[in-house]
């Protein structure tokens, strides 16, 4: 019988943090299970190239059903499908998040997620390249540095937010979001800096470690409501390894909730219609779907704008606020680079410059569920984008400050005809018609297993899943609400806190102390 002391299910963002800091005790053996293969393909580390990843054999290539709200549009879903997951495939952009985010998690339920104790986890994680500071730290292993060649348009794009008043912020994620500001990115010596390479790869000849890819988990095993096991798919055939310790679940915002489905836990009179066993009725399985929108205002240029092999294409962006309540996070975060960003239909050849405006906190909610019992097919996912009416106005607000942006004194000798979404769409009726003909994912999907206290939640606040024994959820999924911004580095952060959380429990030392209020004084206030 195969045994390890933790089976880690996914190498992505969350599961390579997980894996190396489980391994850093030579005693500990960790079985990584991965789904894609090894990160070979060229492109991969190529920053420029990120979006020719799309769509091939390192993404799962999720689609929605039909989405009613976007005139019955279905919306693609880039996951990485590959050794480190998503940030294989991502845009690099570092960004964790707004204080605001973390300590509203706590608020929910779930002491020891305040910013204060998160804010170590970011900085352990991290080797920044403008050094040591309050915020910041230069001992991790993820190489977080500045672009190497932005293009002039995203340096005009920060001089234009200045010339509105909007204001410069030389780090998002430091004292302040607000501001604009060139990206900070997951790059290192002018190549894609990915979870797998920052985390995975560096301890590959651990003899305690074994990374298995092109594995695709079918079920966990259980005796009574205790995790015992792992069931995977590997070249055509069934195997089951078992576990001494855990089961870490870090296969992602749809797949995670789909295994937990697939194993019984989930709604109890779902599962029964799929003559699915039930191991744990947790009806919020699945549920809470949550992810960032975007709309895209697009112009030709009038000079010639090539981004470099190095650049990310969303070079520089801005944070702001359009509601006058300035102690919650920003509620709209736009993304500028030298690129004719625009949607199929007002596709354009030459050179150009875009920005896209970001919806941070949308009001709707989706959820996915399993289209059969079979782990082999595709899963049923229903985003419900611009369900509230209130996500459509600010996204046509957003395109409002972009125009400002781009008819600023900063863009005078690069502006050219407006491609997207045309000149002539003015009024507020014409702009909503176009943001729902357009508006698309930004590629941060999370919410399937939150993390609470409640009747929807799935994991406690030590990531553990309610009602089971040896079994926890670590990734963007146990987020109960979107951070404000990319992320992937909140989802690195996840890792890094579950690792110290598992560590606990199995009385193995840890070297983070958290900075906040401990459990107690949280519970007797």
């Amino acid at each position: 019988m195969t045994q390890y002391d933790y089976v880690v299910i996914g190498a992505g963002s969350a599961g390579c943090v997980v894996a190396n800091r489980l391994t850093e005790d030579g005693e500990t053996t960790v079985l990584l299970l991965e789904a894609g293969n090894r990160a070979t393909k060229p492109e991969i580390q190529v920053p420029l190239a990120w979006t020719s990843l799309l769509g091939t054999e390192v993404d799962w290539a999720y689609w929605t059903e039909p989405e009613p709200h976007l005139n019955g549009r279905k919306i693609f879903q880039p996951r990485g499908k590959v050794v480190g997951g998503s940030s294989s495939i991502n845009a690099m952009i570092y960004i964790r998040g707004n204080r605001h985010n973390f300590d509203h998690w706590q608020e929910l339920g779930n002491p020891g997620w305040s910013y204060e104790d998160v804010l170590p986890y970011f900085k352990k994680s991290e080797n920044q390249q403008r050094g040591a500071s309050e915020f910041h730290g230069v001992d991790g292993l993820l190489s977080v540095t500045e672009p190497l060649a932005p293009a002039v348009t995203s340096e005009r794009f920060v001089e234009a937010a200045e010339q509105l008043g909007y204001g410069r912020n030389p780090d998002f994620n430091g004292a302040q979001q607000e501001g604009a500001g060139l990206y900070q990115l997951t790059i290192k010596d002018g190549k894609r800096h990915s979870v797998a390479a920052a985390f995975l790869v560096p301890i590959l000849d651990r003899s305690n470690l074994t990374v298995q890819t092109g594995a695709l988990v079918t079920r966990l095993l259980f005796e009574g409501t205790c995790t015992v096991g792992v069931e995977y798919l590997h070249e055509g055939t069934l195997h089951q390894v078992y576990v001494n310790q855990e089961v870490i679940l870090s296969a992602g915002t749809f797949e995670s909730p789909k295994l937990l489905m697939l194993s019984g836990i989930g709604n109890a009179e779902y599962l029964r219609s799929l003559n699915i066993p039930v191991v744990a009725n947790l009806p919020g399985v699945g549920q809470n779907l949550q992810d960032h929108v975007n709309v895209p205002v697009t112009h030709q240029a009038t000079q010639d704008l090539q981004p470099a092999p190095t650049s990310n294409i969303a070079e520089a962006g801005l944070f702001l606020h359009t509601e006058s309540n300035l102690n919650i996070a920003p509620d709209l975060q736009f993304f500028s680079g030298p690129v004719l960003w625009a949607p199929p239909a007002y596709a354009r050849s030459g050179s150009g410059f875009a920005a896209t405006a970001c919806l941070n906190h949308p009001q709707s909610r989706g959820s996915v569920s399993l289209r059969s019992a079979s782990p082999v097919d595709s899963l049923v996912i229903r985003m419900n984008y611009l369900q509230s009416e209130s996500d459509v106005q600010k996204l046509v607000a957003g395109i409002k400050i972009i125009r400002q942006l781009f008819h600023s004194n900063a863009f005078d000798e690069f502006r050219g005809e407006e491609v997207a979404p045309g000149a002539d769409v003015t009024s507020d009726e014409a702009l909503q018609a176009y943001v729902r003909e357009v508006v698309d994912t930004n590629f941060h999907p999370v919410g399937t297993c939150k993390m609470g206290t409640d009747s929807m939640a799935v994991v406690d606040s030590e990531l553990r899943v309610h009602g089971i024994q040896g079994l926890r959820v670590v990734d963007a999924s146990i987020m109960p609400t979107l951070t404000t911004g990319n992320t992937n580095a909140a989802t690195i952060m996840i890792g890094e806190k579950a690792a110290d959380l598992i560590k606990a429990a199995s009385q193995v030392p840890t070297d983070v102390q958290p900075m906040g209020l401990p459990p107690a004084s949280l519970v007797a206030q």
